[in-house]
């Protein structure tokens, strides 16, 4: 059994369950984004912080040069904090309240993607209370599906995200008219863990016709942001770490029909965080059933809720033991049914103290955390903290 390669004399003492950040890794992801963008005039990359906000984590991406696509005012807060510059933060969010624009306003943010004319009445008029204008970009639903689970597809017309394609029009005329708004250009996104380049030239060739039609209207925009959604390999994490950004970017380079000087926006997340984070836990006891082995261990589905809320696979691995592989069901604490990691999956035999490796974690595993049964949230833990 092929496993990842991890610090496990580091791990003795620290208290389980926690997330190990292999931040060598990570740095080796940000380099393949940049490197693909430096290749491509008008290409930035805005880091979606809702995937991970872990402050040590948000510093390093900081420090590479991404922008940040927040979808709070406290995500707003937590990249500030870690450097981002204002003028590379995007804000995002079909419900943004009153306090949360005011803050994007003060900041001075450098987009706002609004979902809806109401939205957009707010935001003109906060924006003119302060005697400011905001900018900002219409997200549109362009009624394109994409391969994924559907608790993550964003982009098609049942959706509560962004403006119906035949509002399009009429939404940018009514911003056109705000005195306290700019409209920048229109922001889209689809959906998360998109392994098909199919679906992203799907967008690419909506965007395409979209842009012909407001032309024809004598209606130009100065930035296209596409969203994120590049999926990671959940299977093979010790394979493939850095997901296809080539493949992914040039997607976009070839099929998307970008303007002279028109600038394009991506906010990945999941693609740059994902398979440096590790969700490290203990077994706690080994029990047979009636019917099937059980691996009980300390984290459970308030550390990592993905498999519970998605139905999620991530791949699982026994760090300290090198024994004959069985079969097992690997389970946590908490009182419910859904609290269940994997089924029938093979591990090299367990025993109680055993640390088990729960991979491609380092995106919606730490930020989704909660404290239901009165547990504590797991800490998390970089590779230069165990040096």
């Amino acid at each position: 059994m092929i496993k990842g390669t991890f610090p496990v004399e580091q791990f003795a003492g620290k208290r389980t369950p926690f997330y190990y950040y292999d931040t060598p890794l990570l740095r080796k992801t940000l380099a393949a984004i940049i490197e693909e963008c430096r290749r491509r005039e008008g290409f930035h990359v805005h880091y979606a912080v809702k995937a991970n906000a872990n402050p040590k984590i948000l510093g390093i991406i900081s420090q590479a040069g991404l922008g940040a696509d927040c979808v709070s005012g406290g995500e707003i807060q937590a990249a500030i904090a870690a450097g981002f510059p204002a003028s590379k933060i995007v804000y995002a969010g079909v419900g943004k309240s009153d306090w949360e624009i005011n803050l994007g306003l003060d900041a001075g943010i450098f987009c706002f993607n609004v979902e809806s004319i109401p939205e957009l009445e707010v935001i003109n008029e906060l924006a003119a209370a302060k005697g400011k204008v905001a900018k900002i970009c219409l997200r549109i639903n362009p009624n394109v599906g994409a391969h994924t689970h559907a608790n993550i597809t964003t982009g098609l017309a049942e959706n509560k995200f962004g403006i119906a394609m035949r509002d399009m029009e009429e939404v940018i005329e009514v911003a056109e008219n705000m005195s306290n708004v700019s409209f920048e250009g229109l922001h889209f996104h689809i959906g998360s863990q998109i392994l098909d380049m199919g679906d992203f030239e799907a967008l690419c060739n909506r965007i395409n016709d979209l842009q012909e039609k407001l032309e024809r209207r004598h209606i130009y925009l100065k930035h296209i942001n596409v969203g994120g959604g590049l999926g990671i390999s959940y299977d093979h994490p010790n394979h493939l770490p850095i997901p296809d950004f080539h493949a992914y970017f040039q997607t976009y380079a070839r099929k998307l029909k970008l303007r002279p000087g028109q600038q394009l926006h991506f906010e990945l997340g999941r693609a740059i965080v994902a398979q440096c984070g590790t969700l490290i836990t203990q077994v706690l006891y080994v029990k047979q059933g009636a019917a099937k082995q059980f691996a009980i261990v300390d984290a459970g589905m308030t550390d990592l809720i993905r498999p519970a809320l998605y139905n999620a696979f991530h791949r699982i691995e026994n760090i300290t033991s090198d024994e004959e592989a069985e079969t097992y069901d690997v389970v946590g604490p908490i009182c419910e049914s859904s609290d269940v990691f994997v089924k029938a999956f093979d591990l090299n035999r367990c025993h109680r103290g055993d640390l088990l490796a729960i991979r491609s974690a380092g995106a919606y595993g730490e930020i989704m955390a909660s404290q239901y049964n009165c547990r504590r949230l797991p800490v998390g833990i970089t590779t230069e903290e165990l040096l």
